[in-house]
């Protein structure tokens, strides 16, 4: 069984940072493609924050370049959001999310999207 688990969610000041990390776990994980982070603020849907491929090329939201930066690593299948600069708009609900490959049969690979079940920031005037 394959879970994405989410940490670092807390109560913090306008202008204050704050860093979030999401850990894969599964005795069947072969392969872990891109993961990102989400976000999804009362009332709104769920948007896109940051997503970062395997091989590292990020992508931001135009709202939290140069404030937010995503990394990973590897060999922890682990994916990292550093967050400076926080502004209330940014108080939400986060996600975690991966595309990660199982042990199919024989020698195959298979490839799902996972969700974490989310850890909120709340970013106080």
């Amino acid at each position: 069984q394959v879970q994405l688990v989410e940490s670092g969610g807390v109560l913090v000041q306008a202008g204050g940072s704050l860093a979030l990390s999401c850990a894969a776990s599964g005795s069947d994980i072969r392969n872990i493609n891109t993961m990102g982070w989400y976000r999804q603020a009362p009332g709104s849907q769920r948007e896109l924050v940051a997503t970062i491929s395997r091989n590292s090329i990020t992508n931001y939201a135009d709202s939290v370049k140069g404030r937010f930066t995503i990394s990973r690593d590897n060999a922890k299948n682990t994916v990292y959001l550093q967050m400076n600069s926080l502004k209330p708009e940014d108080t939400a609900d986060y996600y975690c999310n991966a595309e990660i490959g199982i042990k199919g049969e024989l020698l195959s690979v298979r490839y799902s999207i996972y969700w974490g079940k989310g850890t909120l920031v709340t970013v106080s005037s």
